[in-house]
């Protein structure tokens, strides 16, 4: 096992570099990368090396149908469910005139085009306007945003956010009526702005996970971070659960190879006649060492591979923020993509 660190869209020759270690070390699985703008850069290296790619946080929908030759997977649903979902939150919650801020890259576009179009056709008035990955100066930016005087904004984006908040505070907008997304639906509470978001929404796809795997999970990282707080638990269910279904895929197909893992990758995750159904790696590789066949069930949920490598049933959580800038579920709403 092996850490190797995959960059940000604004410097895609840190993910090359990565890719290139890997393949060069003889690796069969990657996991990552985390953001879509970073896998449609190294995706055709790793997949045509014949190794397989599993991403816990992609989200772009273009990544369904891209030529991987069957070798890259994803634990995340695709935006094609997060973008009708946050969007019709925001019709729910009784919004018509809408401004949708958006990071102008395959994540940001991929997430537009989905809510706006569920938003126009529900016969709400949409402006989109877009920021560039990086962007530091949201004054002008926030003023094309707030022009039309909306009753809802949607930011789609990262860390820029932490910028475009205090500039829709300073340009008087209600942060009750900012919705945000898996990106940047994070703990704000020691941002100079956390009260303002009070009663503000987003969404995380996934749904909700125990307070035991939490706690596990908090163990392990104040472990191996000089005892610091694990506080985001964004991805994290996706992220587990494509380590073990990769184990387990290998397992299955007694080959650590990627062709071998890659060959029963799927079939591990599909529930069927004759199937032992099981939620944990331990109990899967009982079954497996039984002779039987198996159905991982995780945290993350179904799961079930499709013939693109997407999770065919799949969560999207909402969440409310509080005064103190804190993030809770309010709901899951099940779907698919």
């Amino acid at each position: 096992l092996s850490m190797k660190d995959s960059g940000d869209g604004a410097n895609l020759a840190v993910s090359s570099q990565s890719a290139t270690a890997a393949i060069a070390a003889g690796t069969d699985v990657v996991l990552g990368a985390a953001a879509s703008g970073v896998t449609r850069n190294i995706i055709n290296q790793i997949t045509g090396a014949g190794i397989v790619e599993i991403s816990p946080s992609n989200t772009a929908p273009d990544l369904s149908t891209w030529k991987d030759n069957g070798f890259y997977f994803r634990t995340a649903p695709s935006d094609t469910l997060q973008g009708r979902i946050a969007a019709n939150q925001i019709l729910q919650d009784g919004a018509q005139n809408v401004a949708i801020m958006y990071d102008d890259n395959s994540y940001g576009n991929g997430l537009l085009a989905v809510a706006q179009s569920v938003l126009k056709k529900a016969g709400a008035t949409v402006t989109a306007v877009a920021n560039t990955e990086g962007e530091t100066n949201f004054g002008s930016i926030v003023a094309k945003v707030t022009a039309g005087n909306p009753d809802a904004v949607l930011i789609i984006s990262y860390d820029e956010t932490k910028k475009s908040i205090p500039a829709l505070k300073a340009a008087g907008f209600s942060g009750a009526n900012i919705y945000l997304v898996d990106g940047n639906t994070i703990d704000y509470s020691k941002e100079s702005f956390a009260t303002y978001l009070n009663g503000a929404k987003g969404t995380i796809p996934g749904g909700s996970i125990t307070d035991a795997f939490k706690g596990r999970l908090k163990a392990k990282y104040a472990k191996l971070n000089g005892g610091k707080e694990l506080a985001d638990f964004t991805y994290a269910a996706e992220s587990y659960d494509a380590v073990v279904l990769a184990a387990l895929a290998a397992q299955a197909s007694g080959k650590a190879t990627g062709a071998g893992i890659k060959s029963k990758l799927t079939d591990v995750s599909l529930a069927g006649k004759g199937k032992v159904n099981v939620t944990s790696y331990a109990a899967g590789l009982k079954a497996l060492k039984a002779g039987k066949s198996i159905n991982y069930d995780g945290y993350s949920g179904p799961i079930e591979f499709d013939k693109n490598g997407d999770p065919t049933g799949a969560f999207i959580g909402i969440y409310r923020y509080d005064a103190k800038g804190v993030n809770h579920l309010v709901r899951t709403v099940a779907g698919n993509k």
